[in-house]
């Protein structure tokens, strides 16, 4: 089941005798996941489970629910806003789905669109914090993808809600798309809600009234991401104002393609063709030589368009004689910034 059918099951639009057969199955399933990570949480609450610091502050970026939240994005931001004011900062993370020996796809668009910072890899984040300070002097540290991660002691915790599903169905993941109960938000220094802009104002002030309440001392971040550009394998630049009102197909292979389809509404095209791949997909020959078959059925497209991280799996310039392009995305925070930088200068302070 791809990640489309899996919200549609656990959503529940997914109507029937056997969706309802397949949810409660999920639910049993739920339960004992739901009970490992509580017993997890409670020996680092305690504390029976020891927390590790190191020698340089921590900022985690992470997710309460799975699929793509934006943290990408964020990530670089952050790296950006710390290396314009001197701070030598490097990026941790698991490696989720790396080759051995090899980055996985968010290190490799991390590194396109950051290539002079270090980007360490390891299960064992502990041991890669430490590589990056000794290694390449990070002066600090972004650990990207650890809320749930809690063995490396953080200095700033921010856990980003996607508007389009913040709250993952309400249910824990193999019932919903919850990685922790809602409750693990109060654990949170910063909430982000990123795509703020995909809904109404009240919508937006609800997922922050109930967000108030599990987190009251945490600060309030909304960041819209925008189109700004396209981007070729060859390293081409071109306006995504000029796909405005024109044809384009698009693929993906996110953690949340609804919010690629999104993004591809606010460009203004006309979308006429739509596929999703698996979430960490790793491209095959067999795939780019379906991808190409399939722009050969469309009624002649203007441009294919995917996502960075899709791109740089790919690596190639056009499909059949249709280019391929990966639409940039700038991020903006429209509440909260002053809070939130006050906050990010406090651990570079002094």
């Amino acid at each position: 089941m791809n990640s489309a059918g899996f919200r549609e099951l656990v959503s529940g639009r997914r109507h029937g005798w056997l969706p309802s057969l397949l949810r409660g199955v999920l639910a049993v399933a739920a339960w004992l996941y739901a009970l490992v990570v509580a017993a997890r949480n409670a020996c680092y609450d305690w504390p029976v489970a020891k927390v590790e610091r190191v020698a340089v502050p921590v900022v985690s970026v992470g997710n309460l629910t799975l699929g793509g939240t934006g943290k990408t994005p964020l990530v670089a931001w952050l790296v950006r806003w710390y290396q314009s004011r001197g701070v030598a900062a490097a990026i941790v993370s698991r490696g989720y789905k790396a080759a051995a020996g090899m980055p996985n796809d968010e290190a490799v668009e991390l590194g396109s669109m950051l290539p002079d910072t270090p980007h360490v890899q390891n299960p064992r984040r502990v041991v890669a914090a430490g590589q990056a300070i000794r290694e390449h002097g990070a002066q600090l540290i972004v650990l990207d993808d650890a809320f749930q991660h809690r063995r490396l002691q953080r200095d700033l915790d921010i856990v980003l809600l996607d508007a389009l599903e913040p709250f993952g169905y309400e249910r824990v993941f193999p019932r919903g798309m919850l990685r922790e109960p809602i409750s693990g938000l109060q654990r949170a220094d910063v909430v982000v809600l990123s795509r703020s802009e995909a809904i109404d104002d009240s919508q937006r002030e609800a997922i922050r009234e109930r967000v108030r309440r599990l987190a009251p001392r945490a600060i309030w971040l909304e960041i819209a991401q925008r189109p700004s550009g396209l981007l070729s394998a060859e390293d081409v630049r071109g306006d995504a104002r000029q796909l405005a009102g024109r044809r384009v197909a698009a693929f993906c292979g996110i953690g949340n393609p609804a919010g690629f389809r999104h993004t591809l509404h606010r460009l203004g095209c006309q979308l006429i063709g739509f596929r999703e791949f698996p979430d960490h997909h790793r491209y095959t020959w067999a795939d780019i030589a379906s991808l190409c078959r399939w722009v050969e059925e469309l009624d002649d497209p203007a441009a294919v368009l995917c996502t960075h991280k899709d791109l740089v799996k790919i690596n190639i310039d056009q499909l059949e004689s249709v280019p391929l392009w990966a639409l940039t995305i700038d991020l903006e925070i429209t509440v909260g910034r002053e809070a939130f930088e006050q906050q990010l200068g406090r651990l570079i302070a002094g």
